[in-house]
């Protein structure tokens, strides 16, 4: 069993969670046990595209964590919280709303490459310790400013009266981007305090809504519903990069690790495969020499 479940994982649910359940609707669909990892963590206040691997294909876990991931967010203006989205104290208020030809015209500042400081409420660590674990002890955390790139960022849904109280905006945006510290700057930007009260992850590496499914179709599968459109290819995580279509010889050398030079094709990751189609390692051409970066291990 080697693929990917793309899964539109629902409001309330961890990333944890949701590969929990894929395992167990595995079992119950009689596939036995089956290595499972996801691409990207995504908050249990989140919804949205969670690239689940299965067996090989877990091997890309790691490049799906690096690729940009597009989001809609809804700022909510006047509100501000510990942990910057719906739940968690409220540390700020203000009267202030802003118009929306302000939002308009800060957007750009935050497109681009820029800097940023993480929420208190996050994952890093600081010490060994976990920031979240840290800040619900009541300690008070210093989070460092990180450079993220905010590739695009414009609103999705509007209205066209001043004094907004809340926004739609999309953001398509690098590895480390933390959505709630764009919000919360935003909302500084336009003179006021805000959080995430929506957060729905649309795409996330190749993958977006319209390959991810249900957690009731998922549950369905388990309970003996048909696979089709359920657990795709391997394939279908490297449709982002060239395919590399490889002779017996060229094959078998790639699957012993060895360097192969002289094949004519541009710098950069490709995904080998053989006469079958089947794919065979992701490999990286630099310089005209080729090399392996993770070889696959599946059986015809």
């Amino acid at each position: 069993m080697h693929g990917w479940i793309i899964l539109d994982k629902p409001l309330g649910l961890g990333s944890t969670q949701a590969v929990a359940a894929v395992k167990r609707n595995l079992r119950e669909a009689g596939f036995g046990k089956v290595k499972v990892g996801h691409g990207g963590t995504l908050d249990p206040l989140a919804t949205g595209v969670l690239p689940i691997a299965l067996g090989e294909a877990t091997k890309l876990c790691g490049r799906m964590l690096d690729a940009s991931k597009t989001y809609d967010f809804t700022i909510c203006f006047g509100t501000e919280t510990s942990g910057l989205d719906a739940e968690g104290e409220v540390v700020a208020t203000s009267e202030n709303r802003p118009s929306l030809a302000q939002i308009e015209a800060v957007l750009a500042q935050f497109t681009g490459p820029i800097a940023q400081i993480p929420p208190a409420y996050s994952a890093i660590k600081i010490d060994g310790q976990r920031a979240y674990d840290l800040a619900r002890a009541g300690a008070v955390v210093a989070m460092q400013s990180r450079a993220v790139t905010v590739h695009e960022l414009y609103i999705h849904k509007d209205t066209a009266i001043d004094g907004l109280n809340s926004i739609t905006l999309t953001a398509n945006v690098s590895k480390g981007t933390y959505i709630r510290s764009l919000a919360r700057d935003i909302a500084y930007a336009v003179g006021t305090v805000g959080h995430v009260a929506m957060l729905r992850r649309t795409r996330a590496g190749p993958f977006n809504l319209e390959s991810a499914i249900s957690l009731d179709k998922l549950n369905a599968f388990g309970q003996g519903a048909e696979q089709e459109d359920i657990i795709l290819p391997i394939e279908a995580g490297l449709v982002d990069i060239p395919a590399l279509n490889l002779s017996p010889e060229q094959a078998r050398a790639i699957q012993q690790g060895r360097v192969l030079t002289g094949i004519a094709m541009k710098d950069g990751l490709h995904w080998a495969r053989g006469a079958d189609l089947r794919p065979i390692a992701l490999v990286e051409n630099v310089d005209g020499i080729l090399k392996t970066v993770r070889g696959f291990n599946l059986t015809p």
